[in-house]
C-alpha cells in the first residue's frame, strides 16, 4: 500500500493506492500538519485522529507526504520522524508543498512558474527537470501574499480600521466572533494562527460582488506578483503561470486580469493538488 498526502497548514488529504495505482479506500482528511509550526505530538496527535489510518498503520510500505512547512530541514525531519514511527513499515519521503503543486498542474513535464495560493503561499520555477526556489518563505508573518492568512489579516484590520463597507462590517460580526481578545487569544495563544486568519477569507470571497472585496483581492495578487512571479521575470516571457490552491482558484478571474495587466501568461488552475498527486504516483508506482 502506498499513501499520498497533500498535507496544508488547515487541513490534510491522504488517498492510498495499491500496486496497479488503484485508490483502496475514500479519501481521508485530517486537520493541517505544518511541521513549521505543530510540535511532533501534536502532529503525531492529529494523524492518529483518524480509525482508517490507525487501522492500515502496519499495511502502508511508502508515504509521500507533500506538505506546507517542509522545505526546510528542521520541519522536514521531524515530520519524517513522526510519520515513521506511527507506519512503522513505511519507506518515507517528505518533501515540500510546491512540489505537489508542479506535479499537478504541468502539462506533460513543460517548463512552468508554478504558485500556491491557499492557506499560505509560494512559487517556484519547474525548468522540466527539477525547481528552482528562488526566495525561501519566511511564513505567514513575513510572507505568504494574497494567500487565505493574507486576506484574513487584512479583513480584521479594515474591520477594525473602519474602512470596509459597513455592510461587510455588519455581515463580518455576525459571522465571526470580532471581539477583540478573542482575536488576540487565537493569533498569540492558540496553535495554526495562519489556519485561524486564512478562515476569514472565506467571508471575502463570499462577497465579491463587491468592489472592495475584488479590490482587495487583486491588491494581494499584485504584491504577489511583484515578491513572488517577478523572481522569474525572464522565464514568464515564454512560460505560462500555473496555480495551485483554494484561493487562486475561486480568484481565478482576478488572477487574468493582474495576469494581463502585469504581463504573464495564466496557466492552469487546481483547485486540490492530491488528485494530480495520485495520477503521478500511479504512473510511477513501486
Amino acid at each position: 500500500m502506498t499513501i499520498i498526502t497533500d498535507g496544508g497548514s488547515t487541513k490534510c488529504d491522504w488517498i492510498a493506492i495499491d500496486d496497479n495505482g488503484i485508490q483502496l479506500f475514500e479519501k481521508v482528511r485530517t486537520k493541517g500538519l505544518n511541521p513549521a509550526i505543530l510540535t511532533p505530538g501534536e502532529l503525531m496527535g492529529r494523524i492518529q485522529e483518524s480509525d482508517r489510518l490507525k487501522l492500515h498503520k502496519n499495511d502502508v510500505e511508502h508515504i509521500y507526504f507533500y506538505g506546507a512547512g517542509c522545505g526546510t530541514d528542521g520541519p522536514n525531519k521531524a515530520l519524517t520522524e513522526v510519520l515513521e514511527k506511527l507506519f512503522p513499515n513505511a519507506e518515507v519521503v517528505v518533501a515540500e508543498d510546491t512540489l505537489a503543486a508542479i506535479y499537478s498542474t504541468i502539462d506533460n513535464n513543460e517548463p512552468a512558474v508554478v504558485c500556491i495560493l491557499g492557506t499560505g503561499s509560494n512559487c517556484s520555477y519547474y525548468n522540466g527537470e527539477g525547481i528552482e526556489q528562488r526566495v525561501k518563505s519566511l511564513g505567514y508573518m513575513l510572507m505568504d501574499d494574497a494567500s487565505g492568512n493574507y486576506y484574513g489579516k487584512q479583513m480584521i484590520r479594515d474591520y477594525f480600521f473602519k474602512v470596509m463597507p459597513e455592510s461587510l462590517r455588519v455581515g463580518m460580526a455576525e459571522r465571526y466572533n470580532m471581539d477583540e481578545d478573542f482575536i488576540k487569544y487565537n493569533l498569540y495563544k492558540q496553535p495554526n494562527p495562519n489556519a485561524y486568519l486564512a478562515d476569514f477569507a472565506e467571508f471575502l470571497f463570499l462577497n465579491k460582488d463587491l468592489t472592495y472585496s475584488t479590490d482587495l483581492i487583486k491588491s494581494g495578487i499584485r504584491v504577489f506578483t511583484k515578491s513572488m512571479i517577478m523572481q522569474y521575470k525572464e522565464e514568464i516571457k515564454t512560460v505560462p503561470v500555473h496555480f495551485a490552491g483554494s484561493i487562486a482558484y475561486y480568484a481565478q478571474d482576478e488572477i487574468k486580469e493582474v495576469g494581463a495587466e502585469m504581463g504573464f501568461k495564466v496557466g492552469n488552475f487546481v483547485r486540490r493538488p492530491i488528485e494530480g498527486l495520485v495520477n503521478y504516483h500511479a504512473k510511477n508506482i513501486h
